[in-house]
């Protein structure tokens, strides 16, 4: 059976998901989501010209001085009146420049002598010195957010300073993760012969934790087509991952027990290393991924595809995981017809390659804060040489 590369099946993947429904949330409840509109700006920043800084508002032409204190500016209590040729308002960083006013003499080059200000330095070296001219960062209508941008904190502020108190965003996923095997028990369970801590539940969940889904621990199921043929079948969610059983093996009834509760399977076995065995399909209007049961295998594939697939469906412009640029501390062999992602350590600006890449070795991959891509038939490489990494940081 032919391998399908990874790209391949990280967009068949994506053609299964539907974009989720947008809905409209207070702007502190989006962040980490994805906005599922162009977000425009209902006002200009700043609305008039402000000072940059503490000192007095002056008219260029009179920088010489001396000026005449008139009264004074702050945030959210501008000088009311405008200011002739002389004059002058003590003004601080943020307030509104009085009319007639068209830069800042900083009071660490004024001295004052009761209300006489004496120019005590340079002065502002070109009209507007020290101001903030109204409309520096955006204007009404500006585009602050573009569609299928993730909301970090500081798009949200730009949100919020740009009239915004409420945002369009995709709606919140459902995601149940189960983990299949007899051999399974809830972590902390004292172990009898043959019996092993359930770990991948745990590790998604942990991995889903910062995104905007609300996870459903259906926690571990026997090896037993019955048992997992209903519980399949009651399944309430936007996406299902399972761990284990996806293989072909006579105890891996996830496929028989997917096809059994009415599902159907899309693809199955990727051109990867860690993670071949990976499958996704459908279940009703749910999406499946039956991720492999080794861990390392379950963390790399959901790294590379649940995390993307949650991204696309929530409506993210670019899905995908951004590789960062290394160097290789290290030479490397080459590649066979997977792709490989290596756990790696970055080490003064290299990278270099955990020695053992066993897929069932969870310390390895506790210790590295990145994976080294190698492209399906890349040449050997030396010390040196450029790479491709995923933080894992």
């Amino acid at each position: 059976m032919t391998l399908l590369p990874v790209t391949e099946a990280q967009q068949r993947l994506f053609a299964l998901a539907p974009r989720a429904p947008a809905e409209t949330v207070p702007l502190a409840q989006a962040v980490g989501r994805w906005a599922a509109a162009d977000v425009l700006a209902d006002r200009t920043q700043p609305v008039t010209d402000l000072s940059a800084m503490d000192g007095y508002a002056i008219r260029y032409a009179d920088r010489a001085g001396p000026f005449t204190l008139v009264g004074e500016s702050a945030a959210g209590r501008p000088f009311t009146g405008p200011i002739t040729a002389g004059e002058t308002v003590r003004i601080f960083t943020g307030a509104a420049m009085p009319d007639g006013a068209d830069s800042v003499l900083v009071q660490e080059e004024a001295s004052r002598e009761g209300d006489t200000i004496l120019l005590a330095g340079e002065g502002p070296r070109r009209q507007g010195g020290n101001v903030r001219r109204r409309g520096l960062d955006f204007t009404t209508g500006d585009r602050l957010i573009a569609e299928g941008q993730r909301l970090t904190p500081a798009r949200l502020a730009v949100a919020a300073i740009g009239g915004h108190g409420a945002i369009a965003v995709g709606r919140r996923l459902r995601v149940a993760v189960v983990a299949t095997g007899d051999e399974l028990v809830p972590a902390g369970t004292l172990l009898a012969p043959g019996q092993l801590p359930e770990s991948n539940g745990l590790m998604l969940a942990a991995m889903l934790a910062p995104w905007p889904v609300d996870v459903i621990d259906l926690g571990i199921l026997p090896d037993d087509l019955a048992v997992m043929t209903a519980a399949f079948a009651a399944v309430d969610a936007d996406i299902l991952v399972t761990t284990g059983g996806a293989s072909v093996g006579d105890h891996d009834l996830v496929r028989p027990a997917l096809e059994g509760a009415g599902g159907s399977i899309d693809f199955w076995r990727i051109a990867l290393r860690p993670g071949k065995p990976m499958m996704a399909g459908r279940l009703g209007n749910t999406v499946v991924l039956g991720l492999p049961g080794n861990p390392v295998s379950a963390f790399v594939t959901a790294t590379l595809f649940l995390l993307p697939l949650i991204a696309a469906m929530s409506g993210a412009a670019d899905p995908m995981p951004p590789p960062m640029p290394a160097r290789l501390g290290e030479d490397i062999p080459a590649n066979d017809h997977r792709t490989d992602y290596l756990r790696a350590q970055l080490r003064d600006g290299c990278v270099f390659v955990s020695t053992i890449q066993d897929s069932s070795m969870l310390l390895t991959l506790a210790r590295a804060d990145c994976l080294l891509i190698r492209a399906a038939g890349a040449p050997a490489a030396k010390a040196g040489d450029s790479a491709e990494i995923l933080n894992l940081a």
